[in-house]
């Protein structure tokens, strides 16, 4: 059977195909990752890499900055030392190092994105996604106004912003304004997330920054760490701890489901061709499944794979603030993705599932914070 390296290193080279003409541009210029030790910045960081390696072309020069509060993940240690990688620590509070040189991408990824841990540090998630921002929307000015401008900023938003959609705004478009609670559970990331778009938006027309905005709908696969949170990573450690799935909900909520690879293509995409100010839905349309459904395929999958013999068992969770405000359906419109960048998701729930059930047999141990 395949390790979760296999799985990782045929993804890698999967994205980096997908990827030839922007990985292309990109080829001999500078890359930012803010926040490149989290989930998304685990493909984010080596699919570059691994196109480096492959290519033949002048190397993208990455570097990776986060103040590694989640700790400092194995995979990127592995990798430091590499002459087209450089690893700092740093808030995105704080002004980038004077010493840094300009750059010609940045992608802010600097966020607390999992719903548990995010309510545990709202302060910290708000100032990330809007001061942090802010911070780097400056320097990209200060940048140009120096005679480097820079060719892409991506700054990652979120499906959340929408709230909670009316029925006729499913699947939802981005011109749908939201349904979303200021003063929930979840406002301290929804909200930030909504003004950070503002920023971006004013930014982009008022001093020409070249920022474009990706609203992701539900990633999951390899990098997100079984100790997360979300619901996948749940149904993963209940797997292989060799006990029943337990569902904290009726399981009726519905999710479009995105595999990290198809969604780190869209969102290079978004960094190299898309236009300034604009917002990207980037995820898959169908199928559009519940949590019951969801629970139920990854048993079969890990009942295939490593003979797991648990059901799927409802619970309740101890936190009482667990469901509020947890839209009941996510689905997204991507015609605009599609159209204008080239994104097409491909790979299925069931093949993403298989993959990501893989990677997690051999990534059964996180830190927790």
């Amino acid at each position: 059977m395949k390790t979760g390296q296999d799985v990782v290193n045929a993804d890698l080279a999967e994205i980096a195909s997908t990827l030839a003409e922007e990985f292309g541009e990109m080829a001999g210029k500078r890359l930012l990752i803010i926040g490149g030790a989290g989930f998304l910045g685990y493909y984010l960081v080596q699919s570059v890499l691994h196109y480096n390696d492959v290519s033949g072309r002048a190397p993208v020069q990455v570097t990776v900055l986060d103040n590694y509060m989640r700790g400092v993940p194995d995979w990127l240690s592995a990798l430091d030392g590499r002459p087209d990688l450089t690893i700092g620590r740093h808030d995105v509070l704080d002004p980038l190092p004077a010493n840094m040189p300009p750059q010609d991408f940045l992608i802010h990824a600097a966020s607390i994105a999992s719903p548990i841990f995010y309510r545990q540090y709202p302060i910290e998630t708000m100032d990330a996604n809007v001061n942090g921002l802010r911070n780097l929307l400056e320097q990209a000015r200060a940048w140009a106004a120096a005679g480097h401008p820079m060719t892409g900023f991506l700054f990652y938003s979120t499906s959340e912003i929408y709230g909670d959609p009316t029925a006729d705004n499913i699947p939802t478009p981005e011109t749908y304004r939201g349904n979303v609670s200021c003063t929930g559970p979840r406002a301290c990331y929804d909200e930030s997330k909504r003004y950070g778009e503002t920023l971006c938006v004013n930014f982009a027309k008022v001093h020409g920054v070249p920022v474009r905005i990706a609203r992701p709908f539900n990633n999951y696969g390899p990098g997100l760490k079984i100790t997360d949170g979300r619901v996948l990573p749940d149904f993963a450690r209940d797997i292989f701890a060799g006990r029943d799935i337990v569902m904290l909900s009726d399981g009726s909520p519905t999710r479009t489901f995105c595999y990290i690879a198809d969604a780190v293509a869209g969102y290079y995409k978004i960094l190299v061709r898309g236009r300034d100010g604009e917002a990207y839905n980037i995820g898959t349309e169908t199928p559009e499944i519940s949590m019951a459904e969801l629970a139920r395929r990854v048993t079969a999958i890990a009942a295939d794979l490593f003979g797991y013999q648990g059901k799927v068992v409802l619970g309740k969770s101890d936190d009482s603030e667990y469901l509020t405000d947890n839209p009941n359906r996510r689905c997204p419109v991507i015609e605009k993705a599609r159209t204008e960048l080239g994104y097409e998701p491909v790979v299925g729930p069931d093949e993403g599932l298989r993959r990501a059930l893989i990677w997690y047999s051999t990534n059964q141990e996180a830190e927790v914070a």
